[in-house]
């Protein structure tokens, strides 16, 4: 993806503590029919290579997994925190009106090459993988224990595994550090007026990207 510099993220635990607080990615291949996408929660783990790798699953019923040029990279997107900017937030716009709407984003991209895997027992330490990191602040966490055995493996026959290990992370924290220290002081001020857990969560992405300095 496009990066300017100014909002480019590389730092390896950064973009590997991304992948770990938002799960839910798009997982975007090449394929004899063309591109295809998948929306699905996806499992980071750290295999002792430099930048480790993710696993998934499909429905069996999904053609994604038989559908994809195992020699072209596959492209997982991860998105963050997202809002809307009004340029009738900014200093500028009282002043000289040169100014024009945008979106502040976080995302990272992940690239590798994919793998369908249908093997039981990858298969099952996934899906208890992904349902102990998902339930573990439930008061009363569910385990794929708690269900009968032949459910689950009923279950288990339905899906495909898909992983790769990754081969390049970009990310990218667009959060108006181009924009003067004045102009950042009315986008915080106008998020925190919104005050919806959107507005909230971006706010504390901008203080934390570009601190304002106010007072003397």
């Amino acid at each position: 993806m496009y990066i300017p510099k100014i909002y480019e993220e590389n730092r390896v635990p950064v973009l590997h503590e991304f992948l770990e607080s938002y799960p839910f990615a798009s997982l975007i291949t090449m394929g004899a029919s063309g591109l295809f996408a998948s929306h699905i929660p996806m499992v980071f783990e750290k295999d002792g290579s430099d930048l480790g790798q993710l696993k998934c699953h499909v429905s069996r019923a999904n053609p994604h997994w038989q559908n994809f040029s195992p020699e072209v990279e596959a492209l997982a997107i991860f998105q963050g925190t997202h809002h809307y900017i009004s340029p009738t937030w900014y200093v500028e716009k009282q002043e000289a009106g040169k100014v024009v709407p945008t979106w502040n984003y976080e995302v990272v991209h992940a690239y590798g090459k994919l793998q369908a895997i249908q093997d039981h027992d990858w298969l099952m330490a996934h899906l208890n993988s992904l349902t102990n990191i998902h339930e573990a602040r439930s008061p009363e966490p569910w385990h794929v224990g708690d269900a009968p055995e032949d459910y689950i493996e009923t279950m288990a026959k339905g899906i495909v595994g898909l992983e790769f290990s990754i081969t390049r992370l970009e990310g990218k924290w667009k959060v108006s550090q181009n924009r003067h220290e004045r102009d950042r002081e009315g986008i915080l001020k106008a998020l925190d007026q919104l005050n919806t857990e959107s507005s909230r969560s971006m706010k504390e992405l901008v203080r934390s990207r570009c601190p304002v300095h106010s007072g003397a």
